[in-house]
């Protein structure tokens, strides 16, 4: 079941749902419009193998910064992370999905689910368009669908990812 903005204010009210910091804006007909934050790493154009069981320094891979503009140039890939700092319950997951505006302009994300019990903000890949497209850090950016799962997860995340911060680099760069 994909819970509706009443559903969600209720589980926020108990305390089951946290979202911080939390703008009534956010909380939509069916989800939550979760904004950017400032953090970003750039995909860097090399011909270095990356092995993820021997990956070497993150730099020779990303460039990354903090800005509250970003830029996303042609057919670039950047990975971004959400202002708010979530935390589901388990018997919650989440879908993420682009807001149909941002869509428009020819930006992409790849499918993400948010496994239920998942604390922290979000790392999403975001694809650049055929143009340049100009991000501001707190604009609503991702529409995050909440489903309720038939019963509790007997196996609730708590992966390398649980309670991050910032972008958050694949987890073989064990130095980020």
């Amino acid at each position: 079941m994909i819970l509706s903005d009443r559903d969600i204010l209720v589980l926020i009210k108990a305390g089951d749902l946290v979202v911080d910091p939390l703008d009534p804006e956010v909380v939509r007909e069916n989800g939550l419009d979760l904004r950017l934050g400032r953090g970003y790493c750039r995909f860097k154009s090399t011909d270095k193998l990356l092995d993820p069981r021997s990956p070497g320094d993150a730099g020779e891979f990303y460039e990354c910064g903090e800005a509250d503009e970003i830029i996303v140039r042609p057919r670039e890939h950047l990975l971004l992370h959400t202002l708010e700092y979530i935390r589901l319950p388990d018997y919650i997951a989440g879908l993420v999905n682009l807001r149909s505006t941002w869509a428009r302009t020819g930006i992409y994300v790849p499918s993400t689910a948010v496994d239920a019990g998942f604390e922290g903000q979000l790392t999403i890949e975001v694809i650049g368009s055929s143009f340049p497209v100009k991000l501001y850090a707190g604009d609503r950016f991702l529409h995050l669908v909440l489903v309720k799962l038939g019963t509790p997860s007997a196996r609730p995340y708590s992966g390398e990812y649980q309670k991050q911060r910032g972008v958050r680099l694949p987890k073989f760069f064990k130095n980020i």
